[in-house]
């Protein structure tokens, strides 16, 4: 009957935009992973190695990662939750749970907060001199492994993937240093 098959046809649509939404939010849990991991492994080298190169106390360069760690972990999580909202809204899913936006937030959190460490470990556990390159070279790598993390997930390629981390960050990783010898040397 025309009944049976018009309340088939609407399941099936409901099941179609059930699985849209599922990957939806997948892709937007995993752009907020890279995102986080990312951000956070380029700006703080970037910060610690700015500080490092005006040759300041080893404590200050902890005390300045960690501060950013924290407050950009925060401010990350909740730029996250507000424009994942907001676009949640704006695309008409008023009605809809705040879990996937306070889950995108979540994500952004942990990611930014975890890989922040990263970088700052070197300082906690070297003089500025040695931690100094290998804050730079962790990040590299890290970097780097994200990339692979990034293309088997996405079932890209690996080389192209790392090759963009390792660029994209290493020039903003330089931006800092660079910046850093700038204000030093002012």
């Amino acid at each position: 009957s025309p009944e049976v098959g018009n309340t088939r046809l609407m399941t099936g649509q409901k099941k179609n935009n059930a699985m849209a939404l599922t990957r939806g939010s997948s892709a937007n849990y995993f752009r907020n992973f890279i995102f986080g991991v990312e951000d956070s492994l380029v700006s703080t080298v970037g910060l610690l190695s700015g500080v490092a190169i005006a040759d300041v106390e080893r404590s200050t360069i902890i005390l300045s990662g960690v501060v950013l760690i924290f407050v950009e972990a925060i401010s990350m999580a909740a730029g996250s939750f507000l424009s994942e909202s907001t676009a949640r809204e704006f695309s008409g899913q008023k009605e809809q749970s705040l879990r996937p936006s306070m889950t995108s937030g979540a994500i952004m959190f942990c990611s930014y907060f975890l890989a922040g460490f990263i970088p700052l470990s070197p300082y906690l556990v070297f003089s500025t001199a040695t931690a100094f390159p290998a804050s730079i070279g962790a990040s590299l790598f890290a970097l780097c492994c994200l990339g692979v993390v990034s293309a088997r997930l996405s079932k890209t390629g690996i080389a192209r993937n790392v090759l963009r981390m390792v660029v994209v960050g290493g020039l903003a990783i330089a931006v800092g240093v660079i910046v850093g010898r700038i204000v030093a040397g002012a």
